[in-house]
């Protein structure tokens, strides 16, 4: 799986309070946060995660990259108390981009997972030029669209997007309308968390996940069992392999155990204690 250190940015503007998810626009990220952050880390364990704050006054970075999604957690529950202002997109990813760049481990990966439920009342333009320069990092960013899903957001977040994919993997751009299911369940089933495989979700909220997931399971009806069968292949196949591995090196020993010498069974001495041989033979020594 692959290698990666993930910056995730929460939306805590005054739209997350709006209801039209459930329970609210805030606790719908939360639950979706909890969900990403395991997917991550089971993905990979050296993997790591972090979290940052985009409404009120400024960006704030809430806990450093992790393993410990109790420091999600206590991140998140101090930023419910801080549920105001506006959101500063453009400030947000910036900072995230920061948090990455001075990672300890720089094998990994860096993404930002960005959750936008406000307007966006950065320019197009210096959106676009953010882009180019998170793409010449090789950042690759992600972002979850829901609640304001108005033409203006979706044309700036759609123009940051293209320029920022380029022509690999990664950089993602899901647009989540309202619906009965939680904004989590949703999200199982695009590639912001089933990676590539899952199909180009677009606008269309990852709407070829099913057809091409391995399977043959729905994601969008069963998120849950979506993950936990593509968890328990990569355990499956590995102990397929160590299994396999180990049959091999037993199968080799066994072929070492079965070569014996010739006549191994037959005794060195007679029972009147004289040379064991061919009786035949020696009967016709004695007659010649």
């Amino acid at each position: 799986m692959v290698l990666e250190a993930v910056m995730i940015v929460v939306d805590n503007s005054e739209s997350s309070r709006n209801g039209d998810y459930t329970p609210t626009r805030f606790e719908a990220q939360c639950d979706a946060i909890n969900i990403l952050f395991q997917n991550v880390i089971q993905g990979n364990p050296e993997s790591s995660v972090g979290l940052m704050s985009m409404g009120g006054k400024g960006p704030e970075v809430l806990a450093t990259l992790t393993v410990d999604q109790g420091k999600i957690l206590e991140g998140l529950h101090r930023t419910k108390k801080n549920i105001r202002g506006s959101a500063h997109l453009a400030t947000g990813i910036q900072v995230a981009h920061l948090a990455l760049k001075h990672r300890q481990n720089k094998s990994q990966r860096a993404r930002i997972v960005v959750f936008v439920c406000s307007p966006i009342e950065d320019i197009e333009s210096d959106l676009v030029k953010l882009a180019k320069k998170m793409k010449k990092a090789n950042t690759s960013v992600d972002f979850v669209l829901f609640g304001d899903i108005d033409d203006d957001n979706t044309k700036k977040l759609s123009a940051f997007n293209e320029i920022v994919k380029g022509s690999g993997e990664g950089s993602h751009l899901e647009i989540i309308p309202p619906s009965s299911k939680l904004l989590s369940d949703q999200l199982l089933a695009t590639p912001i968390l089933l990676g590539e495989n899952a199909g180009q979700g677009g606008a269309g909220g990852g709407g070829g996940a099913a057809e091409e997931f391995e399977f043959g399971v729905d994601p969008s009806a069963d998120p849950e069992l979506a993950l936990a069968l593509r968890m328990s292949m990569e355990e499956e196949k590995a102990r397929q392999e160590r299994a396999a591995r180990a049959e091999a090196e037993a199968s080799g020993q066994n072929t070492l155990e079965t070569v014996k010498e010739e006549n191994e069974s037959t005794p060195l001495l007679g029972k009147d204690g004289e040379p064991s041989g061919n009786k035949k033979d020696d009967d016709k020594m004695d007659t010649s």
